[in-house]
């Protein structure tokens, strides 16, 4: 294995890791660790302390063209293995992950910053869709024709695409990557993986399960560096098939334009907007609950966050003042602390953001009940905090939120909230409380989502196509659906006359 870059700082916690190894500063191209040209390399902090993790290989345009020959390269002989052979391999990668729990749920709370428990929790999480696509990648049938020719018989048939890029956020660093990486390999395609900047350590390290679990050299390929860079060439060379991406809506209308020329298939989960809507007849004590799990999850920095939530009026007081006392009592510090439920946000830009639409909703008659300034804890670190009265003009009603702000304002009738909930360019998840079974299903057809949770928050896994409507994405990830971006579809009309 390749040393690790020198280091002039150590973060203490990194020597809790079991398995050093799993700390990886290089890329991974063509089964090789690979160094950015002349020691380029970024640095990667911790979020809770700014304290220095590693410095991590920048690779640039002709390297990341490497990788994409690398994948090219090796699309062949992976493709023509059996289905069980390439899910022998990935079952062998979801053990190694399992194994790896503590030192991989380490690593991305050091990069990332959310609370042990979660991390632990995405570990699963993560290593679920590669079991989920180690045996759905078995099912790939090609189905018979009713010909409608005389002597002759018909079969459509999925074959793998080709080379697969995928490009995915910090919020979620290890699950992004196995959510798109393993329905790619288990349909037969080979990957280039580029993630984000601020969280490269947990896909360095599934790379180095992934060479553990035998996958071949070429086939899972790891590029970190400047994102305009590696993703400009992914997006331009025509050997990528297909580009899947998780991020904001304006970097996916971007990608897409730049995709354009080559025709590339593309998966796109982009930004989210969820409303949480509560009505009168809801267990109040089970609505603060869910409210508490589907906004403050990952610190609020999660695409199904719900950000716009509604309460029927008869209960808005009720439900308000058992939000803030729940919100109130949230433990915030660093996520290796015991307890913790709120950890730093990502950066700066996104403090700023939330100081900017808590001061805007508050221009625009929201009254604060509790938080609305960053804590004591250090600069990333943001109180939580509970709006309410929040007027629809305002900006935390209308843009995406990523940070521990929840906004509440009340409704009067079933036609307005739909009304008011559909008012966004945004479609992924849309919550809803209610014992009202033939409200549940009037509300599951009029909200325009591609997900929706009644009286839970907890819905996505490896067997549900997990996606939205409008301007929060393009196909979907997970489920056998998850696969299609991966495969084309091949018709063949075989001659039978005698």
């Amino acid at each position: 294995m390749t040393a690790l870059f020198a280091r002039t700082t150590f973060h203490d916690a990194l020597a809790r890791l079991n398995d050093p190894h799993l700390l990886r500063e290089l890329a991974y191209v063509g089964g090789r660790w690979v160094a950015g040209n002349d020691g380029a390399s970024f640095k990667v902090t911790d979020p809770a302390s700014s304290a220095t993790l590693a410095w991590v290989a920048t690779l640039d345009a002709g390297q990341t063209s490497e990788a994409i020959a690398a994948a090219s390269d090796a699309f062949p002989a992976w493709r023509d293995r059996l289905p069980q052979q390439r899910a022998a391999i990935l079952r062998k990668w979801y053990e190694l992950m399992l194994e790896a729990r503590e030192d991989l749920a380490l690593l991305m709370t050091l990069e990332q910053g959310k609370p042990l428990a979660e991390s632990r929790g995405e570990i699963d999480y993560a290593a679920s869709f590669i079991e989920w696509y180690a045996e759905e990648g078995k099912r790939l049938n090609a189905e018979s024709v009713t010909s409608h020719l005389p002597g002759a018989e018909m079969i459509v048939r999925r074959e793998a695409l080709g080379v697969a890029g995928i490009v995915t956020p910090w919020n979620f660093p290890s699950a992004m990557i196995t959510r798109k990486a393993a329905a790619a390999l288990a349909a037969g395609c080979t990957v280039v993986a580029h993630p984000s900047s601020e969280t490269p350590l947990s896909a360095l390290a599934l790379a180095e399960l992934g060479e553990r679990a035998g996958l071949p050299a070429g086939v899972f390929n790891v590029v970190t560096g400047d994102a305009a860079t590696i993703v400009g060439r992914l997006n331009a060379d025509p050997r990528v098939r297909a580009l899947s991406f998780t991020g904001s809506t304006e970097i996916g209308k971007l990608i897409a334009g730049q995709c354009a020329p080559t025709m590339k298939r593309l998966v796109m989960e982009l930004g989210g907007h969820a409303p949480l809507i509560v009505f009168a007849d809801a267990d109040i004590k089970k609505a603060v609950d869910i409210a508490i799990d589907a906004k403050f999850a990952t610190s609020g920095q999660d695409c199904l966050a719900a950000n716009r939530i509604y309460v029927e009026r008869p209960v808005l007081a009720a439900f308000t003042e058992a939000f803030r006392t729940r919100i109130a009592a949230l433990k915030v510090g660093n996520g290796l602390e015991a307890d913790v439920e709120i950890g730093p946000l990502m950066h700066e830009r996104a403090v700023a953001k939330v100081e900017e639409q808590v001061a805007d909703a508050l221009q625009h008659g929201a009254r604060l009940l509790t938080g609305g300034k960053r804590h004591k804890t250090g600069p990333l670190f943001y109180q939580p905090t509970l709006l309410t009265d929040v007027s629809d003009a305002a900006l935390i009603m209308r843009e995406e939120t990523f940070g521990p702000v929840a906004a509440v304002t009340a409704f009067d009738s079933e036609a307005e909230v739909i009304a008011r909930a559909n008012d966004t360019q945004y479609g992924l998840v849309a919550y809803v409380v209610t014992e009202n079974g033939a409200r549940q299903m009037r509300l599951a057809r009029a909200l325009e989502y591609g997900m929706m949770a009644v009286n839970r928050v907890k819905i996505t896994g490896g067997p549900i196509p997990f996606g939205g409507w409008k301007q929060s994405g393009i196909g979907r990830e997970g489920s056998r659906h998850g696969m299609e971006a991966f495969t084309e579809l091949k018709y063949l009309c075989i001659d039978t006359a005698a």
